[in-house]
């Protein structure tokens, strides 16, 4: 495991009363995306079935993975008695699925998974970050503090695999960034609305649209420009550009502003 256990975690300082309920139902469902660690991890070994040291990586970070998502779904139920997260995560497996039997990267390369690899990282440290600075409840934000510095860990991790990778495959910068911006544009599939909806929704149908846009509405509220900055900078590390140049500068400013801009209109959506 990483560097720190469920064990490590303050759990006899919880407030409930410093606990936002919008942010409980982010939460939920974030727990139940980071469970699903095990099932990527089975699906890396299959594309990278001749590689027994990534391999092992593989396996050590789905390991790390499924512990975030214990460590959330441990503090949701605290907080909610009536929330079981292992239920909960039986009926987000049974609605979306990592597809176990793939032999070959949906990326078109090792390289290409690598990066998408190195795209999913930055999202999550990124968030984990937002989080646990946007939130007052200690136990919360010390569960995000350690996640965050988990998934900037793996972030680095898959990016030294992926210069590995490149030196075999030559994967050129336009097929990197393709692939980093069709990851990115995959931010808002299914994944993320409908562990909201297994984690928050008892009745109801599931309608992809609608409980994306709930998810994303009480998401969003929680970054800052500096973690849009920070985020894109490791997303240009990852496709071969200058992280900290000028185009990273109004690449940074461009996406704050089309996030806000996401956020305007699905808080009137919401009204």
């Amino acid at each position: 495991m990483g560097a720190w256990t469920l064990d490590d975690i303050p759990w006899d300082r919880l407030d409930r009363g410093k606990v936002d309920p919008e942010i409980l139902r982010i939460v939920k469902a974030a727990s139940l995306v980071e469970q699903n660690g095990g099932d990527y991890a089975h699906y890396l070994c299959n594309v990278f079935h001749d590689d027994p040291g990534f391999q092992e990586v593989a396996r050590h970070w789905g390991d790390e993975e499924i512990q975030h998502g214990q460590a959330l779904g441990r503090w949701a139920e605290m907080v909610d008695p009536d929330f079981d997260h292992a239920r909960a995560s039986e009926r987000f497996t049974a609605g979306f699925r990592v597809n176990l039997d793939a032999r070959k990267s949906v990326r078109g390369s090792r390289s290409g998974e690598l990066i998408a690899r190195c795209i999913v990282e930055t999202g999550t440290s990124s968030y984990y970050s937002a989080l646990g600075e946007a939130v007052d409840e200690p136990v919360l934000k010390a569960i995000c503090m350690h996640i965050a510095a988990d998934e900037l860990r793996h972030y680095k991790l898959f990016y030294t695999h992926l210069k590995r990778y490149l030196e075999r495959e030559r994967v050129g910068f336009w097929r990197r960034l393709k692939v980093a911006v069709g990851r990115v544009a995959e931010s808002e599939d299914d994944e993320l609305a409908y562990a909201y909806y297994a984690a928050n929704e008892t009745a109801a149908p599931y309608q992809r649209k609608r409980y994306n846009n709930a998810y994303a509405r009480r998401a969003y509220r929680v970054y800052r420009a500096h973690h849009v900055e920070r985020g894109m900078a490791m997303i240009f590390k990852a496709v071969g550009l200058t992280p900290n140049g000028r185009l990273n500068r109004l690449a940074s400013r461009l996406a704050w502003w089309i996030m806000r801009r996401r956020i305007q209109s699905l808080e009137r959506a919401a009204a």
